[in-house]
């Protein structure tokens, strides 16, 4: 006699992973902040290993929370690379706009990133490339060069203002579905449900062996 027990959960909002990196200074956390708290202030001070926020959004009909992580863009703290970086469905290079050496910068990040969060599929990895502080004058990097670095490994390109509001929401949304897209192609428990069948051995007709 076969007995079966379905137990059926009811779904969870997916929980969509985004790691911000970048060079100390280029509004990684301005940026983060902007999104989900909807404010901006110039005291921001730098952060010290790491912080994350959360916000709920609505993506193809379904409910997912995006989780961001901000890490320091210091040396001193790239060691907690590794244990951050696991995970993640989606990571957002930041540069400033007016400073060429965070633009020179994103070819380390984005290999670190790599090496220490091990992404199953690195050649397919979702990228998104943010060039931020464009409400400053005295620009050093063209939205041209940015896109053409973008274009060697697939990465889209966006640029805003943290502190004049634009792009912003455009920006983590577009990392959102991308990180979401990824969370479908190696979450197998993204289903909200699961089934349980065990079948008693005919040989004692007893114990259920599972």
């Amino acid at each position: 006699m076969d007995t079966s027990v379905s137990l059926i959960q009811e779904k969870e909002p997916a929980i969509i992973k985004i790691i911000i990196i970048g060079n100390s200074g280029v509004g990684k956390s301005s940026f983060m902040n902007r999104y989900v708290n909807h404010r901006f202030t110039n005291l921001y001070r730098a952060t010290i290993g790491m912080d994350f926020l959360s916000k709920s959004e609505t993506l193809d009909g379904e409910s997912v929370t995006v989780q961001i992580w901000d890490t320091a863009g210091t040396e001193r703290f790239q060691s907690l690379g590794s244990p951050l970086y696991r995970g993640t469905h989606c990571c957002m290079l930041v540069f400033d706009v007016t400073s060429k050496i965070s633009f020179s910068a994103l070819e380390q990040w984005r290999k670190e990133f790599l090496i220490q969060g091990e992404p199953k599929n690195p050649d397919t990895f979702p990228f998104v490339v943010l060039g931020n502080k464009t409400d400053l004058p005295d620009r050093e990097v063209s939205s041209r060069r940015a896109r053409q670095w973008c274009e060697r490994f697939g990465a889209e390109y966006f640029e805003g203002s943290a502190k004049d509001d634009i792009d912003v929401e455009k920006t983590f949304l577009r990392a959102a579905h991308m990180g979401l897209q990824q969370y479908k192609k190696h979450t197998l428990e993204n289903t909200g449900h699961f089934q349980i069948t065990c079948k008693q051995p005919r040989e004692t007709g007893n114990n259920c062996q599972c």
